[in-house]
């Protein structure tokens, strides 16, 4: 009894702890919802109020440019279209090859096979920032400068090595048992890997595209050299737009950080819902 005792009084510590953590790893996303419901003159109030009073939605009215009042001057849906049309792009394309080229590295032996695979996980060691100019001069020459189209494919190019690195370690554990069992029953390698390998793969899959949604939903370094107007700004360069030489627009930056996570969220939660389906799949073949 005291056995169970001293276990049940350690697991309430670790999920206690487990909780603080998670608060205070959560505080800066909480302060940014706050402050986007917020009343005016609570946002530089000192001492800071840690929960508004009142709760408004005359920064999202502004954003919007419907606050008869005033106008926040912040051409949001445009930003919101081209963030979409970054992230979605770029995930699909980056997942779909990186898929097909984790599969081909973990099934296939050919000639080069290491050094090629060395090579393009060492392009992931290159720093986002010391692209820059590389690529800026690269986009100027095929005028993709200031494009969601020249956009999309940087991230794409930064996205495929991590996918492939991924996808190799998911293909790699599905037994090869599996796809000699297909070729038996007639199937090619295309066939084995769409009816066999890629159901059981669909976990990988959901999170690569997680991590590819959310690095190209929120990358500013690149995004802000290659994109000079509205027309292929995104979220997080769109954000340096409430800043002036004097002020800045806290309550509009932070209403807009919140119109940045939702999507994220709703990102996640759908595919989230994909990996855990994805996951019973396999378990259910196998």
């Amino acid at each position: 009894m005291a056995k169970f005792n001293r276990r049940k009084v350690g697991q309430g510590i670790y999920n206690v702890s487990a909780w603080i953590i998670l608060i205070l790893f959560a505080l800066p996303a909480i302060w940014i919802i706050f402050t986007a419901f917020r009343p005016a003159n609570e946002v530089n109030t000192t001492p800071p109020i840690w929960i508004p009073q009142t709760l408004t939605l005359d920064a999202f009215a502004s954003l919007f440019g419907l606050n008869p009042d005033y106008a926040s001057g912040v051409p949001v849906y445009d930003y919101l279209r081209n963030s979409t049309i970054v992230a979605l792009s770029s995930t699909i394309i980056a997942v779909s090859v990186g898929t097909m080229a984790g599969y081909a590295f973990s099934r296939f032996q050919f000639r080069g096979h290491t050094l090629v695979f060395l090579l393009i996980m060492l392009s992931r060691a290159v720093p986002g920032i010391a692209l820059g100019l590389p690529l800026f001069l690269l986009m100027r020459n095929y005028g993709l400068v200031d494009t969601v189209q020249g956009l999309s494919f940087v991230y794409v190019a930064i996205n495929i090595p991590f996918t492939i690195w991924l996808m190799d370690g998911f293909f790699r554990q599905i037994p090869r048992e599996l796809d000699e069992a297909a070729y038996i029953d007639g199937c090619g390698h295309w066939s084995a890997f769409w009816r066999i390998d890629l159901p059981l793969a669909l976990p990988g899959m959901s999170a690569a595209a997680i991590f590819a949604f959310l690095a190209a939903w929120n990358e500013y370094q690149i995004a802000s050299l290659v994109t000079k107007t509205p027309a292929a700004k995104t979220f997080p360069v769109g954000l340096y737009d409430f800043t002036s030489q004097f002020t800045v627009d806290w309550r509009g930056m932070t209403a807009m950080s919140v119109l940045m996570i939702i999507p994220a969220i709703v990102f996640v939660i759908l595919t989230q819902r994909r990996l855990t389906e994805g996951l019973t799949f396999g378990a259910l073949k196998g």
